[in-house]
């Protein structure tokens, strides 16, 4: 339906996303604020434009990998979505506050556009190796129509309906067991690397055995050795996760303590001056308590 695609953001999921794209026989059109970073897919065969205004095309299919909630909104004004228009298709994949998704599907439907929330589970690595997995929601005929073109670049595609804002309530959700997850396994490493026992061997039995699992093999690689370099999720950005989390879980009325300790790790975490680390860097509060 669509061989033509807008692409708009080049950050450490966006650019490995379009490249897939383009290997895949797309032609792009790419746009990032960091002009810079649009190099590396020009020299694949993308048109980079300095606008990302000029990268829409009437009815057309735009993809999004943006920051957060505020740029999304920014880059997606209305001159943009009207532009975009009828019978286009923007397929947003930034972790954003459902209710920002809900709101920006309300202003597509306006221009005769849809809306698609599809955030992705992934690091850049995973993204490149194609194992990475999406959530999906919007309206049905369109999540069915961009489904080929997400499968080049994903493991698995998990459909939760019509509501915009679900896809991201799920996005949400994981990251803040993934944050919960590293607090954990902080946690217990230092515990046993106090007893004398080496943080890389709980680590391998651990995650050999009863924790053998992605998320405890992958990032538990980081708090073994407690090194978060190189970034591929900035510290700040999970900060902006578990705080949407949390906004998220109030206006339903569902407390989570366990969200607020990671969100206080965080604000810790950058209160040391850490917000150019990998987010996984909130482990580093547990060997700060320990006097490690």
């Amino acid at each position: 339906m669509f061989d033509k695609i807008a692409f708009l953001g080049l950050g450490n999921l966006g650019t490995p996303i379009a490249e897939s794209l383009i290997e895949a026989g797309y032609e792009l059109t790419v746009w990032n604020r960091t002009a810079s970073k649009a190099e590396p897919l020009a020299k694949l065969g993308a048109k980079v434009v300095e606008d990302p205004m000029d990268a829409i095309t009437e009815g057309g299919l735009v993809i999004s990998v943006l920051a957060d909630d505020a740029v999304l909104e920014d880059v997606f004004s209305m001159e943009l979505i009207e532009k975009l228009g009828k019978g286009g298709i923007h397929i947003s994949m930034s972790t954003i506050s459902p209710e920002t998704a809900r709101q920006l599907s309300k202003i597509h439907d306006w221009y005769g556009s849809t809306y698609v929330g599809a955030p992705i589970f992934a690091r850049p690595d995973a993204v490149k190796a194609k194992v990475g997995n999406i959530a999906i929601s919007g309206k049905s005929d369109a999540r069915e129509a961009v489904k080929p073109i997400l499968q080049t670049f994903v493991k698995g595609i998990f459909d939760f309906g019509e509501d915009p804002g679900a896809a991201n309530v799920v996005k949400l959700a994981g990251n803040f067991m993934i944050a919960a997850s590293l607090e954990m396994m902080a946690e217990a490493f230092t515990m046993a690397e106090k007893n004398g026992i080496s943080r890389q061997s709980i680590y391998e039995m651990l995650t050999q055995t009863i924790f053998a699992a992605p998320i405890f093999q992958n990032y538990g690689k980081l708090v073994a050795a407690n090194k978060y370099e190189p970034v591929a999720f900035r510290l700040p950005l999970g900060l902006k996760d578990i705080k949407l989390t949390l906004e998220t879980a109030e206006r339903v009325n569902v407390p989570m303590p366990f969200a607020d300790i990671v969100r206080n790790r965080f604000v810790s975490a950058l209160a040391k001056g850490r917000e150019d680390m990998d987010w996984g860097a909130l482990a580093l509060g547990a060997s700060d308590d320990s006097g490690n």
